[in-house]
């Protein structure tokens, strides 16, 4: 085991405490900002940064943190050349027990193995292996979504991408298991904020460790069959890995493939949440991605496609810069470090939010307009620094379903705008939850009509 890997296994549990050198305050007694952090994250840290700079100390759900906002900092925390910020430690405390040993959680040489094998899924042939399967089955359950009268998208598109993810990397049709498993991912998200950790029916964490153990035997119970199965899909594969690669056990398969179901399907139901509901506030950009779409003259989508639907990419980035899915990425220090003139001293707790940096004036002009444009070649306000567009974190952590998220939200698009337009009740506006995970707090009601 690697020095900075042994550091952070030594980490205690909770992080720093002693912070006196960095400007900021901890809010009320005992809870600090954790209300203001769940009610809205995003007003939370604007405000603090007007008061006290881009470095500044707080309290958030029992923990003593420092966040660090703008480009520099993003990629000062995500290049991370030297292995000084542990992402297991800053995940574990929420994330422990709920979403064990994926790949999120884990650190420097011990991430760096896990993920060469897990990246396997998400390489072309990979993507493009899937989206004969994705094209098909959308098609068909999209088709008799109901129209002319209100329809809960957030219900829809999370069992659909549910599904979907079940069949390309688990090689399933759900079935009658969807909603269970779907109960369960949900539960085991939300419990990641529960402050009572005690298993008393009818509480948060009971729930979430309910819906954990129902994906730990689901899956388990699969291992057998996808070990002695040629069927093409990660699950397979990733069995296969194991024992070609050694030191991947089963509890490694299965916590991997938890985690990737979690992350595939549900950091995309938020994306497309966001992308639906500001489409249909902005009809004009709705119609120019089914035009675009309907170009192509086809009835399903090409991997070579993909590259071909520019306002649809600039669509989905202009999402995801107003609508990040993951709105904070934390870490914890495991030796001491010093960013612009501050100390951090060794097992600090240092949070980054890309929804800060994303609406940053400096880089992004009228940031808080819906502009998709803003990322043409012939604007790219994009490309004022590395790191000032990071939905999807960078450096070592870099998640790896980027490509397959896009892939897939542009599949949902081309089949979906095709069909239908979509729109909003007079005067709505989505009620949006922040933490874990930026999600319509009433389900998103849309009305469809047809084309």
């Amino acid at each position: 085991m690697e020095t900075a890997q042994q550091d952070a296994a030594r980490l205690p549990r909770l992080p720093q405490r002693k912070l006196d050198n960095i400007p900021g305050d901890y809010g009320t007694p005992l809870l600090g900002d954790t209300i203001p952090f769940l009610k809205d994250y995003h007003k939370l840290v604007t405000r603090r940064a007007e008061k006290y700079g881009l470095v500044s100390k707080g309290s958030v759900l029992f923990q003593r943190g420092v966040t660090l906002l703008g480009p520099e900092a993003n990629e000062f925390v995500l290049k991370d050349p030297e292995h000084v910020f542990s992402s297991r430690a800053a995940w574990n405390p929420f994330l422990e027990k709920l979403f064990t040993d994926g790949l999120m959680l884990r650190d420097f040489a011990d991430h760096k193995f896990h993920r060469r094998i897990m990246q396997q899924a998400f390489k072309k042939p990979a993507l493009a292996s899937y989206l004969d399967r994705m094209n098909a089955h959308i098609s068909s359950q999209i088709q008799p979504w109901q129209t002319g009268e209100t329809l809960s998208f957030f219900d829809h598109i999370k069992a659909l991408l549910l599904d979907v993810g079940a069949q390309i990397f688990f090689g399933l049709d759900m079935g009658p298991e969807s909603d269970k498993v779907n109960k369960s991912f949900i539960d085991s998200a939300d419990a990641s904020l529960a402050v009572l950790r005690l298993p008393i029916p009818g509480t948060l964490w009971h729930r979430g460790m309910t819906g954990r153990r129902y994906l730990e035997k689901f899956v388990t119970d699969l291992i057998p069959q996808k070990r002695a199965s040629e069927t093409p899909d990660f699950f397979s594969e990733l069995c296969k890995a194991a024992e070609e690669e050694g030191g991947l056990s089963d509890q490694d398969v299965m916590n991997h493939m938890i985690f990737l179901l979690f992350a595939a399907h549900d950091t995309t139901t938020s994306t497309l949440c966001s992308i639906i509901y500001l489409l249909a506030q902005h009809p004009h950009w709705q119609d120019q991605l089914a035009e675009e779409m309907a170009s192509l003259d086809k009835d399903s989508l090409d991997y070579d496609d993909l590259a071909k639907l520019e306002k649809t990419s600039w669509v989905f980035r202009e999402t995801l810069r107003m609508r990040p899915p993951l709105t904070a990425f934390p870490r914890r220090t495991v030796k001491e470090v010093t960013f612009q003139g501050y100390t951090l001293p060794r097992n600090t707790l240092v949070n980054l939010s890309p929804l800060f940096t994303h609406y940053m004036e400096e880089y992004w002009s009228n940031p808080h307009t819906f502009d998709p444009e803003r990322f043409s070649d012939e604007r790219a306000e994009h490309k004022k620094h590395f790191y000032q567009w990071i939905p999807f974190g960078g450096g070592h952590h870099k998640c790896l379903g980027l490509n397959f998220a896009e892939l897939q939200t542009k599949t949902f698009l081309f089949h979906f705008l095709q069909r239908y337009k979509v729109s909003l009740k007079p005067g709505y506006e989505m009620p949006v939850q922040q933490v874990p995970l930026i999600m319509p707090k009433d389900g998103l009601p849309v009305v469809l009509e047809k084309r």
